[in-house]
């Protein structure tokens, strides 16, 4: 690889280690150390930057951060006066050494993650402190990032993880699972973070590109190993990876060789991964040995429409508005509602469309949402309401989180034009 090329991997590496390293070293050192793992996970991935930069890349790459932060944790216990006072902390040192050449098996760093999932959804944390603890500790989102995927201030994200590191420092170890019982609770706030690590990646709404590919797959590798677990391997976990795998599939054709966003009735179907879209269906199989139907196994449902359909215009739309209407009395927000209008306007028409957007009980919590206008904009394109479409795009326009989907707004205005 190319000099150059060297921070991009960098970058990916970040996304997709940096997670597994805070897990294992967080065993190692436990939770009371929590902010010198990340402060090792930190310092590793600046030195591979350099060294990297310098000496081109390692055999391992993977294998050589695990290693690299290791023994940099090692070395700053040894030379932390406080611990050389404690002589638990010796002891447990002395153990840690005794096993830095040993590799870090597959399975241990895997274990290691599960443990930290379930670890971060204590019962002792609110959902949203759980769910910020796992954004930044098992996937990598910076403070900015998961205050905009929570729709929150970075103060108050940083609020929220100072008052988890307290909580678990005092706490001292990991909340391991003990009774089966334990899991529903836990597991919910599991499944919300790594569905916001994909919708990141997949919606790129903090990021120069529209689509942050390594984000959907690092969120499809942690649902995949959650799955594998006995205590994730339940439906509501198969129908998330059956999501993941259907709207991962579909990637390759949502974006043009400029990386600006390709709408779906426009999108090359022939680019869609099938093999994926298999899998897709694989696990929805799965999903459905058992009565429970979530809103995971809904939105599942959803986007196996959207990918059998060979064409756009052969979509099963009334199917979709049903499986919509499902999942509103399950999760009534306003993103659900405004896709559940479009799916109404292209089944019933784009007067339909327009009445539900305009029914939307919070619509106030969509104004600031750019595809909130635009979906008006498109279905006035569509009942031939050029002015009022015009009008609805510019408002979208202005609303617009990143250049693409400016790029993508500023084509549905010059399209009018025609």
């Amino acid at each position: 690889m190319a000099t150059q090329d060297v921070p991009g991997l960098v970058e990916h590496l970040f996304r997709r280690e940096a997670g597994k390293m805070v897990s294992y070293l967080t065993r190692l050192f436990g939770f009371s150390r929590l902010n010198l793992a990340e402060d090792v996970v930190q310092d590793t991935l600046h030195q591979a930057l350099q060294t990297w930069s310098m000496r081109g890349l390692p055999d391992n790459p993977s294998a050589w951060l695990m290693r690299v932060a290791r023994n940099r944790a090692i070395d700053l216990i040894r030379r932390d006066d406080h611990f050389q006072n404690l002589a638990p902390a010796l002891a447990e040192l002395q153990q840690v050494e005794a096993a830095a050449d040993e590799p870090v098996s597959e399975r241990e760093i895997q274990d290691d993650q599960l443990r930290m999932m379930f670890a971060c959804c204590h019962a002792g944390l609110s959902a949203e402190v759980q769910i910020s603890l796992i954004l930044k500790t098992l996937c990598g989102f910076s403070v900015t990032e998961i205050a905009k995927a929570l729709l929150a201030s970075p103060d108050a994200i940083e609020k929220r993880l100072g008052r988890a590191r307290t909580f678990l420092r005092e706490a001292g170890t990991l909340a391991e699972l003990t009774h089966p019982t334990d899991l529903p609770g836990r597991v919910t706030a599991v499944y919300q973070a790594i569905y916001l690590l994909f919708n990141e990646g997949y919606h790129g709404s903090q990021s120069e590109r529209t689509v942050r590919e390594d984000l959907c797959f690092e969120a499809l590798r942690l649902a995949l190993l959650l799955s594998e677990h006995p205590a994730g391997a339940r439906p509501a976990t198969f129908a998330l990876v059956a999501l993941f795998c259907f709207d991962a599939a579909r990637l390759p054709g949502r974006v043009d060789a400029a990386g600006f966003l390709i709408p779906l009735e426009q999108q090359d179907r022939s680019t869609w991964d099938q093999e994926l879209i298999a899998r897709g269906f694989s696990y929805l199989e799965r999903s459905a040995s058992q009565t429970e139907v979530s809103a995971l196994h809904l939105e599942a449902g959803i986007a196996a429409l959207h990918s059998s359909a060979p064409a756009y215009e052969r979509t099963d739309w009334p199917g979709i508005v049903e499986l919509y209407d499902r999942l509103y009395g399950l999760t009534p927000t306003p993103i659900v509602a405004l896709n559940r209008a479009i799916a109404v306007g292209q089944a019933q028409g784009p007067a339909a469309g327009l009445r539900e957007l305009e029914t939307i009980a919070a619509v106030s919590m969509l104004k600031q949402y750019p595809f909130y206008p635009a979906a008006q904009g498109e279905f006035h394109r569509l009942a031939g309401h050029t002015a009022a479409a015009r009008t609805c795009f510019e408002q979208a326009l202005r609303l617009a989180r990143n250049p693409a989907e400016v790029r993508y707004l500023e084509r549905k205005l010059e399209a009018l034009q025609i």
